[in-house]
């Protein structure tokens, strides 16, 4: 029989409805029933692409055993971390408190006040390596539960009131300047790798939003440095097994240094994010590589992530059937030296061994290689390098397919709208532009509810019912933002003001600092508030780009008031600790610049033929200059507020390029348009 998942819209809560386990998704009336059976509660948080979760769910959640003592002592709720990121955010802050550590699952024990008292994450089904089995935990909770209830309560008032006193000092008054994001980028160089890309050592992630602030802080100063870490940790990552060399697209960490062995999970944000990042390499080095891996990474959202809907599905799973019916980890992805034989033959094979790094040891299990583009390959013929490449693809094409996670969330959504936007716009490529004019339009249908209010996820056309967090608002208006600068829609602009105009009724606090959760949502043991990335931009410094661009659009005080308040958490951070907050740091290096206001306006024909107005407009969406925000139309079209009082020059396609609605003279000529916006 399934549980109370079974009406579930997340793809991770639905592979729960068929356990034993008698979950109940997160909702009042799983309080209400703990409270009235006198039981505590226990709260596991995971997501589709999980590993572990789906570890312990076979070893434990599948057990008919183990599940009957849940039922008899717990009321056991489930939560998609990706639907509810509120709630993983205030009970992993929880955790790492207690434990110093986190991760997911994370397993949860908590009063029927949602006042948690005892943490983990996973637990094995047998005692081992110091960890307690998860029998072990059950009974020892519910034992204390029943004959220390005292304590119990005790220990989850204090643990609430601590979360809930904690307040977050944002920094002093004022916005970054050189002085902070000088020694920004210092931070960086001394935790860059030189040898190998990228920052820190292992497990290594994808540092997208600090390449991002590097970029922008190259074009800004001329910093070569900067531009240097950035190319290099691209061409690191893009050379190694954490890119899929046949398919396109990067999963979600390396767990060397060296980028060779992934963590084979394929996340939306994470190709939303590095498909921008290698678009702007590439237009600030004119990169094949970087123009390569742009437009793989491009190809490979719309084919592999791309919904019946139109939006963007949030992830691949790590795991896949190997062929004998068991669940592995990187099935689909490696190979070993006999495979590529059967599928190449015995010359071609040991080209492609030698070409894509494959061993007879292996770099990944059992003998099998993740494949990668060694330094020490060498020059190859590219035709059949395509060849080899080809038959390779078709050949996994065969092979059993990793999970899909088909919900929409509506925030990477936004960030896979801007990049496919300026992706196609860099490339001339209009099929991702309608991609992302498709994904948009189904989050103005689909998400976009009474009063402009977001849903967080939706799935199969159907909206969900969690409200959107600031995240979704940021997100979803940065990628708004992109598309109306690059197709010249003016409604794009709009409806990202709707969504932020909300950021400024419903997440503003007091001295600038904003929450992750609405004045109006379901009030928690804490009110969740973080400035710093994760996998993502953080909620923060996302709104305080897109509020930023959003005035330099249409001269609105309010809003690049929030966006310098926003800021000053970046002041604060941005010296100490750059790594997680590089979003924040790349808006500053567009306040610092600006940002510049570009304005191109051409004859009615001219704005949508392959004109003057054309090439004005694209050398404007080519310029470095950080977060340079572009409106393209006729004069004086009510679309954009930057085409406002900009004639034509001569009967003819002009561009204005202005500060703070201050302008230079227009020019007529791409060449020069460049040579302004490269000062």
């Amino acid at each position: 029989m399934p549980n109370r998942l079974a009406q579930a819209t997340s793809p991770y809560l639905l592979q729960h409805a068929d356990n034993p386990v008698d979950w109940r998704p997160w909702e009042s009336g799983a309080f209400e029933e703990a409270r009235q059976r006198d039981v505590p509660v226990f709260l596991s948080v995971g997501y589709s692409a999980c590993h572990w979760c789906h570890v312990m769910a076979h070893e434990s959640f599948e057990d008919d055993d183990t599940a009957a003592y849940m039922n008899e002592h717990f009321v056991s709720v489930k939560v998609d971390r990706e639907e509810r990121p509120d709630v993983d955010a205030v009970y992993m802050e929880a955790v790492q408190a207690a434990t110093g550590q986190g991760g997911w699952p994370m397993s949860v024990f908590m009063t029927p006040d949602g006042e948690p008292f005892y943490f983990g994450t996973y637990f094995p089904p047998e005692s081992r390596h110091g960890m307690p089995s998860f029998r072990d935990v059950l009974e020892g909770v519910s034992r204390a539960w029943t004959e220390r209830r005292d304590e119990v309560g005790e220990v989850a008032g204090k643990i609430t009131k601590d979360l809930s006193s904690r307040s977050l000092a944002f920094g002093g008054d004022g916005v970054p300047g050189e002085q902070e994001l000088a020694q920004a980028l210092l931070g960086l160089t001394r935790e860059y790798d030189a040898t190998r890309g990228g920052f820190g050592g292992a497990p290594k992630f994808p540092p997208s939003m600090a390449l991002e602030f590097l970029l922008r802080h190259h074009a800004r100063t001329g910093a070569e440095g900067a531009l240097q870490m950035a190319a290099d940790t691209c061409e690191a990552m893009a050379r190694g097994g954490i890119y899929d060399q046949l398919g396109g697209g990067f999963a979600r960490y390396s767990v060397d240094r060296d980028w060779v062995v992934p963590h084979f999970e394929k996340m939306l944000y994470d190709n939303a994010l590095l498909c921008r990042v290698y678009a702007h390499l590439w237009r600030a080095t004119g990169s094949d590589l970087a123009r390569r891996v742009a437009l793989e990474t491009a190809d490979f959202m719309v084919r592999e992530l791309r919904t019946a809907e139109g939006g963007f599905a949030s992830a691949l799973d790590a795991d896949s059937d190997d062929g004998t019916g068991r669940h592995v980890e990187g099935a689909y992805y490696v190979w070993t030296p006999e495979q590529l034989t059967e599928v190449l033959g015995e010359e071609d094979a040991r080209f492609a061994a030698q070409y894509f790094g494959v061993t007879e040891e292996g770099t990944f299990e059992e003998g099998a290689s993740v494949l990668q583009l060694p330094q020490e390959a060498g020059v190859a013929d590219a035709g059949r390098v395509a060849s080899v490449r080809e038959r390779l693809l078709a050949a996994r094409d065969r092979r059993s397919r990793p999970g899909r996670d088909d919900k929409i969330v509506a925030a990477w959504n936004g960030l896979a709208i801007a990049a496919l936007a300026e992706t196609g716009a860099f490339f001339d490529r209009p099929d991702l532009v309608e991609r992302a004019t498709e994904a948009a339009d189904l989050l103005v249908r689909l998400h976009m509810g009474e009063g402009a209010r977001l849903s967080r996820t939706s799935k199969d056309g159907h909206a969900g019912a969690n409200a959107g967090v600031l995240e979704d608002y940021a997100d979803v208006a940065e990628g708004f933002l992109a598309l109306a600068g690059v197709t010249g829609e003016g409604v794009w602009l709009e409806f990202a003001g709707f969504l932020l105009d909300i950021v400024l009724d419903q997440f503003v606090a007091e001295g600038g600092a904003l929450y992750d959760t609405a004045h109006d949502a379901e009030t928690l043991i804490r009110r969740p508030q973080d400035p710093t990335d994760n996998a993502t931009p953080s909620g923060w410094t996302a709104a305080a780009g897109a509020l930023l661009s959003y005035a330099a659009h249409t001269g609105s005080e309010a809003h690049r008031a929030a966006a310098e308040g926003a800021l000053g958490v970046v002041k604060a951070l941005g010296p100490r600790a750059p790594r997680f907050i590089g979003w924040g740091l790349a808006t500053a290096e567009a306040l610092l610049d600006g940002p510049r206001e570009i304005a191109v306006v051409g004859p009615a024909g001219d704005v949508s033929d392959d004109g003057p107005a054309r090439a004005l407009h694209r050398t404007a969406l080519l310029s470095p200059a950080p977060g340079a925000v572009v409106a393209f139309g006729a004069p004086d079209s009510a679309e954009f507020p930057l085409l406002k009082d900009r004639p034509l020059v001569n009967g003819g396609a002009a561009a204005y390029v202005c500060r703070h609605f201050t302008c230079d003279a227009p020019t007529t000529d791409p060449a020069e348009l460049g040579r302004v916006l490269s000062r």
